[in-house]
């Protein structure tokens, strides 16, 4: 949140803005600390002073130790808390009880299931005939993304490109003014500025104007955004609003499981997605890291439908009161267009039960014949993915990754760097984006596939965050996003074995965070 306060300067009085974190989240991140304190604290004075209890303490830790290798998670997720849990007798196991996994309580989980029951009704058998007619192969990837995700596959969809964010944003002004039933947003960060304010605009005097506006903002990513309690200064606008996953000062995994993404649906006619926040940088009209590269995508057909599903969900999960019709929503405009896509939601379980992205993602890499261009802001990976990158390039592929050359933070940003050398001598291309800052998500191969949303290359989009995208086949906006990474190659450095040098510090530092990167 910023905040414009008057400070002396040389003897002048000068305006300036600072951030700072509304109280309220100040006082649950206090009870956090406090709750979690308080609990090891309990732990630890009962193993001292009852004699025998240090052996159910023992016994407790080698219990959690099994249960953690016995589950489905990565392991490299297993890892970091097999170290907790192993080494820092009773923190350990006491951090897992309370952070490991997301904890829904029963009404919650009630309500998920009324939610995702409101399933889009289409039968997709024909569709996915006349892929496999087409290619036998990447008939697989749509068949596995649709039943991961529990979405369709549609055509008639007219699909825009935007290769920076400045031409979504004048993009979206106008269709916003356009809209006359409904107005849905969903975002990870809402920030005042020419952005939000000028949509802002636009919501208040449709709302005015009868037509229903709903806004989702992520609680933690609007943290030094927003006031604490927006959402009812919106109320005052006639805008429907509430808070993702609302942090409430508990010792549980509130913190993970955010919402990172970005819908926008008008009418149920046209859908946008893609990297882009509603803040001044993502438009470039401040700078923060250079010149900031960001994507997006407008659909105008049938395919709306899913993002607007996708809404209503996170939407029922976050308002107590909510009890909406999902087909009450659902119309569209009807496009003649050739080519296919699967708009498609993921997050954590137990709301998906497998890595929706991660497999689309592994799916490309395995299959493709040609090449895989991808834009990812940061590249921190498990063993997975690094050897499907690396076998990809290995037979032959050409595998091109654009990094950013300017970071948004530090040490993530020597994370991404920490896997350049392998990947480099499997033989993948690495560029880094000269210019500033790649916030950009696409995965591209064999102009025949693409994936476009919000899902980053690291641990935080592909296990914790609720994420969304649009995979693509034999559509002709893939020529658009081909054109766009090649062009964003030309700005970027080619980083070559033996580019970036590390001393013995570095990489001591490194190896550490590798370790506990999959709880960043």
């Amino acid at each position: 949140m910023k905040k414009k306060i008057i400070v002396n300067e040389y003897n002048k009085q000068v305006e300036r803005e600072i951030n700072y974190i509304p109280f309220r989240y100040i006082v649950a991140i206090f009870l956090v600390a406090i709750e979690t304190l308080a609990v090891i604290a309990v732990m630890t004075f009962l193993t001292i002073y009852i004699p025998y209890f240090y052996f159910a303490v023992v016994l407790t830790q080698f219990g959690v130790a099994i249960a953690i290798i016995n589950r489905k998670d990565n392991p490299d997720y297993k890892l970091p808390w097999l170290f907790f849990v192993m080494l820092i007798p009773i923190v350990g196991f006491m951090l897992y009880f309370m952070f490991y996994s997301r904890k829904l309580n029963k009404k919650q989980i009630k309500r998920l299931d009324r939610l995702t029951k409101q399933r889009i009704k289409k039968d997709d058998t024909g569709l996915l005939a006349k892929i496999s007619s087409q290619d036998g192969i990447i008939v697989s990837q749509a068949a596995i993304l649709k039943k991961l995700s529990d979405s369709h596959i549609y055509k008639n969809t007219d699909i825009r490109y935007f290769p920076l964010g400045e031409q979504l944003f004048a993009a979206m002004v106008e269709d916003l003014k356009k809209a006359e039933k409904f107005i849905f947003m969903e975002y990870f960060i809402i920030e005042g500025g020419l952005f939000w304010n000028t949509v802002l605009e636009i919501l208040k005097a449709k709302a005015a104007s009868g037509v229903e506006v709903r806004v989702v903002y992520d609680d933690i990513g609007c943290m030094m955004t927003l006031p604490g309690n927006y959402y009812k200064k919106l109320a005052k606008f006639g805008i429907k609003a509430v808070p993702f996953s609302r942090l409430r000062g508990q010792a549980n995994n509130e913190f993970n499981n955010r919402s990172h993404r970005k819908i926008t649906v008008i009418d149920g006619k046209v859908g946008y997605t893609g990297g882009v926040n509603i803040a001044d940088e993502y438009i470039n009209r401040i700078e923060r890291f250079g010149h900031w590269k960001d994507v997006g995508l407008r659909l105008q057909g049938e395919a709306v439908n899913e993002l607007t599903r996708l809404f209503l969900i996170d939407y029922g999960l976050n308002d107590n009161k909510a009890d909406d019709n999902f087909p009450d929503y659902y119309g569209y405009e009807q496009c003649e267009q050739e080519g296919y896509c699967i708009p498609f939601g993921d997050g954590p379980k137990p709301i998906y039960e497998r890595q929706v992205a991660k497999t689309a993602i592994l799916n490309m890499l395995n299959q493709s014949k040609r090449y895989v261009y991808i834009t990812t802001p940061y590249l921190i990976i498990d063993n997975e993915l690094i050897h499907a990158l690396e076998n990809t390039a290995m037979r032959g592929v050409d595998v091109r990754i654009i990094t950013p050359h300017i970071p948004d933070k530090k040490l993530v940003f020597s994370m991404t760097r920490s896997h350049y050398n392998r990947l480099i001598q499997a033989g993948v291309k690495i560029y880094e984006y000269e210019s500033g800052f790649v916030h950009a998500k696409t995965y591209l191969s064999d102009d025949e596939t693409a994936i476009v949303g919000t899902i980053n290359m690291d641990y935080r989009s592909l296990v914790h965050h609720f994420e969304n995208g649009v995979w693509i086949y034999n559509h002709k906006v893939i020529e658009d996003i081909k054109k766009d990474f090649l062009d964003t190659q030309l700005k970027s450095i080619h980083i070559v074995s033996g580019t970036l040098k590390e001393n013995l510090w570095q990489k001591f530092v490194r190896a550490m965070v590798k370790v506990f990167s999959p709880l960043l």
